[in-house]
């Protein structure tokens, strides 16, 4: 069990490795033409500063601004404001650091340009809402405990928004936009990530009102009268390169599973269900191949789904871990499930770890995982066990990575 257990951290760690921006970004940025007027960088997400570092490096900004989560700015950056903001809630830091976006990008003219850098994260930490802010904080809250999947939380958000949906981009008229995408929804749909402030929407009011039907969402008369808003549709001012997807995260592991002796099968880079059940189906794939003689290993991506029940703490990939470790007890194997962005809901895990003797771990300290799971809690029944998986953020965010690996 040591030994699986040095092996998923292996894995993890050199699967997030391969899907760090810096060189994505710098090979991205060998397509954009230099401005005659004013170059200025807008980098939004979890990624942002990571991407907005590796950019500046190429480019020198004239100005600039970089808008991320708490705790993953890492120094300063020339020329450039670096903001932190709430996530996966909108906060009034998410709403400052939006309206001073828009004030540097205000006053841009024909012949300047907006390197505009987005990566997952975005839909909490850039919004200038057209409700009021409690009202939007209820909206994401509300989206986030009905199991709601990110398009249809994304389709809903980006009506209720000045920047979202496009109309980022109508913002930044008359200058154009290099925009580098780094994608945290499967499929890569570039008007759904962090609900594409630069890209023409594909969905439609008909979609929103039905999300709301859907999951009984509770909407004030002027949230439902902006749902039947439409977006644009059209936009003729961005250039727009995808830089970095969960299939390469995927690529990667497979790679270091081989190197580390085991027979590997890829599953779907397209994992879209609950958690719980995404762990119980990994499981049950170890069971199924525990005590062939020999090394294996099946590597998952995607982005899976809480709905949230009780008041307990923790995030989907350690749900998956606590899920998995009910069937796995007894057997020589193990499966662990972690964001690539190093956070997992709002916890300081990157996700989680369990294996045949994980089970007998949480008993023996009178802690009944199912109970655990039940209150989704599993953060804290993991770290009960030394369970985590902890990296701290990453710097990179291409949705999440799940490995079921079974001993010789």
């Amino acid at each position: 069990m040591e030994n699986l257990r040095k092996d998923a951290e292996t894995i993890a760690r050199a699967a997030i490795a391969a899907v760090m921006p810096d060189e994505a970004v710098k090979r991205a940025l060998e397509g954009m033409v230099r401005p005659s007027g004013r170059l200025v960088l807008v980098a939004v997400g979890k990624a942002a500063w990571q991407m907005a570092k590796a950019a500046t490096n190429v480019v020198k900004p004239d100005s600039g601004i970089v808008i991320t989560k708490y705790d993953h700015v890492m120094g300063e950056l020339p020329n450039i404001e670096c903001r932190e903001a709430g996530h996966p809630i909108p906060d009034v830091n998410s709403f400052d650091a939006t309206a001073r976006a828009l004030d540097i990008v205000g006053g841009l003219g024909a012949g300047d340009c907006v390197l505009f850098l987005l990566s997952g994260g975005g839909s909490a930490l850039f919004e200038s809402p057209l409700i009021s802010e409690e009202e939007l904080k209820d909206i994401t809250k509300q989206l986030l405990a009905s199991g709601a999947d990110i398009v249809e939380m994304n389709t809903v958000r980006k009506r209720l928004s000045a920047v979202k949906g496009g109309r980022f981009a109508l913002a930044c008229k008359p200058a154009r936009i290099y925009s580098i995408v780094l994608s945290d929804i499967l499929g890569d749909p570039l008007d759904m990530i962090a609900s594409g402030p630069a890209c023409p929407d594909s969905s439609t009011s008909e979609d929103a009102f039905a999300i709301v039907e859907k999951y009984g969402l509770r909407l004030s008369d002027e949230a439902l009268r902006l749902l039947g808003e439409e977006t644009p549709k059209a936009l003729d001012n961005v250039t727009t390169v995808i830089n970095g997807s969960v299939r390469e995260l995927c690529r990667a592991a497979e790679q270091k599973c081989r190197e580390l002796g085991y027979e590997t099968v890829f599953l779907s880079d397209r994992i879209c269900c609950e958690a719980a059940d995404a762990g119980s189906f990994l499981a049950a794939i170890a069971r199924s191949h525990a005590g062939k003689g020999r090394k294996a290993a099946f590597v998952a991506g995607g982005e899976t789904l809480v709905h949230v029940r009780g008041t307990g703490l923790g995030g989907r990939n350690q749900e998956i871990a606590l899920s998995a470790a009910t069937l796995l007890d007894g057997l020589n194997a193990a499966v662990f499930s972690v964001g690539s962005d190093g956070t997992d809901g709002p916890t300081d895990a990157a996700g989680g770890y369990a294996d045949g003797e994980t089970l007998g771990r949480l008993k023996e300290k009178g802690l009944d995982a199912e109970k655990y799971l039940a209150n989704n809690d599993a953060y804290h029944a993991l770290k009960a066990v030394d369970s985590l998986i902890i990296t701290e953020p990453t710097g990179t965010n291409v949705n999440d990575l799940s490995v079921v690996l079974v001993a010789e």
